[in-house]
């Protein structure tokens, strides 16, 4: 029994970040602000007992001892763990040298929650040297199935997931966002006034699950188109924003090739939309898009599928398909359907036999699990974990 009133265990994260320390000298842990990196980090350094050092760089004396590094991370045994990492961009070069000495007498947890920020330069001066990890908001899995609505209405963020009244959560969402939007994204050097990102997240919001249109956000802002892809990639990059891409393989028909964006945690967009209770969002025009970026979301964490795994796909003549995982020989398809009683479309059929889908998942609000059609298959969302392990290649199958 999960105890809400408490920070949730998160063991698959922390298992995965303690096998790749052991195999690499550096990991960058990298998700959303308060996603909960740093309590993470600091279960991995109780494992190092004494020999663990903390650095925050929000912490302006920290930033102050790392503007030169070398002297002092070079004595420092076993972890070391820096935290807001991205704030310190030119600390990568250095660390490539304390990363090659033999034996190694410290191993290196970099969190970071501005993506393209960290794992561009680490990958370009740690290469062979640094793996990364992303950390999501909750699971499914880790909240337990029957809090399904709660996550759904709340989001995935710790703290609003776990706060003790639908009011606690709500200010909490709304205290996050305003740092977010007024200090966070701004300080990458975005210009814009807070006012004006605020309305571009309110825009988004009411876009959620629908395709971007590049040229009518660059119309409400008065600004370009290359401008408000900037925006958009800049939210990105803070794990704020999903941008599902068109899955565009030469197959005989046209396909849709704008991207579809989502607002990543379902309770931050709860809150932009001034949503409070479930039954405020079932009786909005957006709660249909709203289950399926939680679908899309909780079906990517599901499926263990990394973000250039997952697609959207649509023709011009109307079928479309709200999730394509593809990994190596493997297509599988996601269809999210805010309804007790899914049926088959004409949509999945074609979806199942122009893109050659191994399996099609519709996932639903209802209790039953049932075939629908061959290789279509009614799932329900508290069933959504059992999907584990379906990306690995079938028995039999060949490796390239």
């Amino acid at each position: 029994m999960v105890c809400w009133s408490g920070m949730i265990g998160r063991p698959a994260h922390l298992g995965a970040v303690r096998r790749l320390l052991r195999s690499f000298p550096a990991v960058a842990l990298l998700g959303a602000r308060q996603v909960g990196k740093t309590t993470l980090a600091r279960e991995v350094a109780t494992e190092f007992g004494g020999r663990a050092r903390i650095f925050d760089l929000e912490s302006d004396r920290d930033l102050r001892l790392l503007a030169d590094p070398e002297p002092i991370l070079a004595g420092l045994r076993g972890l070391v763990v820096i935290d807001e990492v991205q704030r310190l961009p030119g600390i990568f070069p250095p660390l490539r040298p304390l990363l090659d000495r033999t034996p190694l007498p410290a191993r290196f947890l970099l969190l970071g929650s501005a993506s393209p920020e960290v794992s561009t330069r680490g990958s370009e001066s740690l290469a062979g040297r640094i793996a990364f990890h992303d950390l999501d908001g909750l699971s499914l899995e880790e909240v337990g199935t029957p809090a399904w609505r709660r996550l759904w209405l709340r989001g995935g963020f710790p703290r609003s997931f776990t706060a003790r009244t639908e009011v606690a959560s709500r200010a909490w969402r709304d205290a996050f966002l305003r740092t977010y939007l007024e200090r966070d994204v701004l300080d990458v050097g975005l210009r814009m006034p807070p006012a004006e990102l605020r309305r571009f997240w309110l825009m988004l919001a009411h876009w959620h699950g629908q395709r971007w249109n590049a040229s009518e956000f660059a119309r409400a802002f008065g600004t370009s188109e290359a401008t408000v892809r900037r925006w958009l990639e800049t939210l990105e990059g803070f794990f704020a924003v999903r941008i599902l891409r068109p899955w565009e393989a030469s197959i005989a028909k046209r396909q849709v090739k704008s991207p579809k964006i989502y607002i990543r945690d379902c309770g931050m967009l709860h809150a932009v939309l001034d949503v409070g209770t479930l039954e405020q969002l079932r009786e909005r025009p957006q709660v249909g898009a709203s289950f399926e970026g939680f679908v899309v979301e909780h079906a990517m964490h599901a499926l263990g599928a990394r973000g250039s795994e997952g697609y959207h796909w649509a023709t011009p003549q109307g079928a479309e398909l709200d999730l394509l995982v593809v990994r190596g020989n493997r297509r599988i398809g996601i269809e999210a359907k805010c309804t007790e009683a899914p049926q088959v479309t004409r949509s999945m059929e074609i979806a199942m036999r122009d893109l050659g889908l191994d399996r099609l998942w519709v996932i639903h609000q209802g209790r039953d699990r049932f075939e629908m059609r061959p290789g279509i298959e009614a799932l329900p969302i508290t069933e959504l974990p059992s999907l584990h392990g379906q990306l690995n290649p079938r028995r039999g199958a060949r490796h390239s």
